[in-house]
């Protein structure tokens, strides 16, 4: 039995792209590579290593270990690194206070994101309360609505307290009377005929 030939990887032939969307994406593909290859490098072999590469946009695009710049001015200089304990103690040192600054950073940067949730909070909450206690408004700034509004919860609000007072007047009960004619009512006295 035979099998059928697979089409898997093939050998891509080296020829300039023409498309440009085509172009772009294996550009964008290939510097990537290109750039992991040389992290993998660097971390086996312990190199320094630079590589600057031009998109056929012309934009710019570096990698370096330990730094782009520096090995650019060790090249241009033609100055060999030194290897004494002076340097190493130094990129120890600039290390330590990357990492402390970056710490700081990352602090202050959760702190104001904090302050940011919380100012976000108070304003919420102060919006919510002005909705909830319209009526405190002042009534100049007040729409005809609101207005309306606030005329029918204080009428609402007087028929309740009528009602409260008069609940809490029939529950005291009045003196009795001693004469012989009548007991006295408390409806005689007017507290429930809208003199509140």
């Amino acid at each position: 039995m035979e099998k059928k030939p697979n089409m898997g990887r093939q050998k891509i032939k080296i020829a300039k792209i023409k498309k440009k969307n085509h172009l772009q994406v294996t550009f964008s593909k290939r510097r990537s590579g290109l750039f992991k290859k040389a992290s993998e490098l660097c971390t086996l072999c312990g190199v320094d290593i630079a590589i600057i590469v031009f998109s056929p946009a012309g934009k710019v695009f570096s990698f370096g270990h330990p730094d782009v710049e520096c090995i650019v001015d060790r090249f241009s200089t033609r100055n060999p690194r030194p290897n004494s304990n002076a340097f190493q103690l130094v990129e120890a040192h600039q290390s330590a206070s990357i990492r402390e600054l970056n710490l700081q950073l990352t602090q202050l940067l959760n702190e104001l994101d904090d302050e940011k949730k919380r100012g976000d909070s108070l304003d919420f909450m102060r919006k919510d309360s002005q909705k909830r206690f319209w009526w405190e408004a002042p009534i100049e700034k007040l729409e005809l609505i609101e207005l309306e509004q606030l005329r029918d919860s204080m009428e609402e609000l007087k028929k309740k307290v009528i009602n409260q007072n008069n609940n809490l007047l029939l529950e005291i009960k009045p003196p009795r009377m001693t004469t012989a004619s009548s007991t006295t009512d408390i409806h005689s006295f007017g507290y429930c005929n809208g003199f509140f």
